[in-house]
């Protein structure tokens, strides 16, 4: 039985021992396909990702979670609502005691997938790590990077990560740099911030959503080159666990 015929939302069937095997066992593709699945089964899937992710409650987020969160969080049900409240009141993900900046608007916005908001809010949060000279000028020197917490830097990147089927985050960008070598020039197409040789215009250009490349976002300024970029991904947040 594969995933698309699992259950169909029109007729409301669901075999609810295969989704929970899956849930459990598959692969995160799988899982991602699967609470797809559940999310277009409409109020038939709802109890499913309710017991799921009060099943992996206690367990480190994945994208998989992430996302039915997301589901639920936008599903207009009062029960569903009422769940969330009672056991996620805060979100899915916990406050890093040791990060300096409150993350919590950012992880509303990105629960809501209104990406470009988001981002917004992360060089706001970015600027505040920075100092007030940054928070003045609304954007980062390179050279103030180095102040940056490893626990500011890991929630900002999981927060983007858990909300964006992994497709999002410092650390994503990161490996595709590597990937390419740390090759600039290969990097931007491969990102979509460059599209036939022309930078990809603010704000109309980038994708606001998850059809976007993989990558594709939160957006670094390249108008002032690439050191700021750079610092980030060099950053020891990413030799550290």
């Amino acid at each position: 039985m594969t995933d698309s015929t699992l259950f169909k939302a029109q007729d409301a069937s669901l075999n609810p021992d295969d989704v929970r095997s899956q849930l459990n066992s598959g692969s995160e593709k799988t899982k991602l396909q699967l609470i797809q699945t559940l999310a277009e089964a409409g109020e038939v899937g709802l109890p499913v990702l309710m017991e799921f992710l009060l099943e992996r409650q206690s367990a480190s987020p994945t994208p998989v979670e992430g996302k039915a969160y997301q589901i639920l969080y936008s599903a207009n049900s009062s029960e569903v609502q009422d769940f969330l409240q009672a056991h996620f009141p805060k979100g899915l993900l916990s406050a890093n005691p040791e990060a300096e900046a409150d993350y919590s608007q950012l992880q509303t916005l990105l629960a809501q997938q209104d990406f470009q908001e988001a981002d917004k809010l992360t060089l706001q949060k970015l600027c505040e790590l920075a100092g007030q000279a940054a928070v003045e000028r609304k954007w980062v020197y390179f050279s103030e990077v180095k102040r940056f917490s490893t626990a500011d830097l890991h929630t900002l990147d999981l927060f983007w990560r858990i909300y964006s089927e992994g497709k999002f985050g410092y650390s994503v960008q990161r490996q595709l740099w590597l990937g390419v070598g740390r090759n600039w020039e290969k990097l931007w197409p491969k990102i979509g911030w460059r599209q036939n040789g022309n930078w990809t215009r603010y704000p109309q250009e980038f994708t606001w959503d998850l059809t976007a490349p993989v990558g594709h976002l939160p957006l670094s300024n390249q108008l002032r080159g690439v050191r700021l970029i750079e610092a980030l991904f060099s950053h020891p947040a990413w030799s550290e666990p």
